[in-house]
């Protein structure tokens, strides 16, 4: 067998089948592009669902991590270390926020949430203990814990693992009069994403967010933001919730704040709502260790240029134009999403979206579907206008017929 095939069927026959990637076996990348064991170069539309915001190979992000290396990369958050302040103080104020609780991955940060809203419902709210309420809104993807999955509604990552996590309400996104009608005293939290990444950039209507946080305000509930697909550069602000001028009461990020070296993430909030917690109550062995605070610091120095931002909604419109003007020839249905983040429903006369995806694989783009004949767009930040042209004008390729 060629290189690229033993690899995939040493795969298939050692790991957990999962995951369905694609017949592509990737050996080195820079910027935006990738090369597998054979040679061949890809141009990086997927970006690691976010988490490769800088490119693969930032110059700035190894050089830091290489530093903290030759350092200390772990005390457990049983000693304080030199890089842990600043990147708790640094990120605060990115968010304009006071505090920050460190983890490691998204899912992680999302479970800090749940239990941050909770806690503060009880001690704070005088929600009466056992009863406190999360709304969250239907075809939300928050991560694959056992809890995160009991609010799913995708049967696929639901099914099987029940009995389920109480305590949470689903309503419609994007439908304020739902939201509304759901909340009760015991409501502690609304948790949603303001782009709806894993549904297919699921954009929500216009003066939704606002009015989300209007409603949580006037009944006393927490407005909690996950931003870990959506934050951090990739819709042209630092926040996708900023294109409402909404400020949520607690961000929970991830995916680019570790710079694609890293695992990082963080739930940042006030002092009032963090300040819930007690020693004890809550931790990670590997929150907010030193590699991963140099890394997400330097991550939090080159958001605070604006470049990032700026390029992402340059790009963004060039991009958002090029899809639009696809859909008059029948093959693209419809497209959705903000800066450099696009779904692209494709129609199914013209193939699924594994189908599109693997003919852009053989023109040399990686991309990745969803949810049948959508496909989502969402090359790194850093990513040239020509490279990305280039990278539509395969997809125009690839749905001529």
């Amino acid at each position: 067998m060629a290189t690229t095939d033993r690899a995939i069927a040493s795969a298939e026959a050692h790991s957990a089948h999962n995951y369905h990637p694609l017949p592509v076996v990737i050996a080195s990348a820079d910027g935006a592009w990738m090369t597998d064991v054979e040679g061949r170069r890809y141009l990086d539309m997927l970006a690691g669902y976010s988490a490769l915001n800088f490119g693969h190979g930032n110059r700035r992000l190894i050089d830091a991590a290489k530093a903290q290396l030759e350092r200390v990369t772990l005390t457990s958050r049983a000693f304080h270390h030199d890089r842990f302040a600043d990147f708790c103080t640094q990120l605060a104020e990115l968010c304009g926020m006071e505090m920050v609780l460190p983890m490691n991955t998204g899912a992680e940060a999302v479970e800090t949430a749940v239990k941050t809203a909770r806690k503060w419902g009880y001690r704070t709210k005088g929600v009466p203990d056992g009863t406190a309420k999360i709304i969250v809104a239907a075809d939300n993807f928050h991560g694959r814990t056992t809890t995160i999955i009991s609010f799913s509604t995708d049967e696929e990552a639901r099914a099987d693992y029940g009995p389920y996590t109480p305590g949470f309400e689903i309503v419609p996104y994007g439908d304020l009069a739902a939201l509304d009608a759901a909340m009760t005293d015991n409501t502690v939290a609304v948790l949603l994403e303001p782009i709806q990444g894993e549904a297919g950039v699921l954009v929500p209507p216009p003066g939704y967010l606002a009015g989300v946080r209007e409603l949580t305000r006037a009944r006393n509930v927490l407005f909690i933001a996950d931003e870990i697909q959506s934050g951090l550069g990739r819709t042209g602000k630092t926040f996708a919730l900023e294109h409402e001028g909404v400020v949520p009461d607690m961000y929970v990020l991830g995916k680019a704040l570790g710079g694609g070296v890293v695992p990082v993430s963080a739930v940042v909030s006030s002092a009032e709502i963090l300040g819930v917690f007690r020693p004890g109550e809550h931790g990670s062995t590997f929150g907010g260790n030193p590699l991963a605070c140099a890394v997400a610091l330097e991550v939090i120095a080159m958001l605070r240029t604006g470049e990032y931002q700026q390029r992402a909604a340059e790009l963004g419109d060039h991009l958002h134009h090029e899809l639009g003007l696809m859909t008059t020839g029948g093959a693209v249905e419809t497209v959705r999403g903000r800066g450099l983040w696009a779904g692209v429903d494709i129609s199914p006369s013209y193939g699924t979206g594994r189908e599109i995806s693997e003919k852009l694989m053989d023109r040399g783009v990686l991309v990745k579907d969803t949810h049948g004949s959508t496909i989502r767009i969402a090359p790194p930040l850093v990513i040239s206008k020509e490279d990305l042209d280039w990278g539509l004008e395969q997809l125009r390729a690839v749905l001529t017929r």
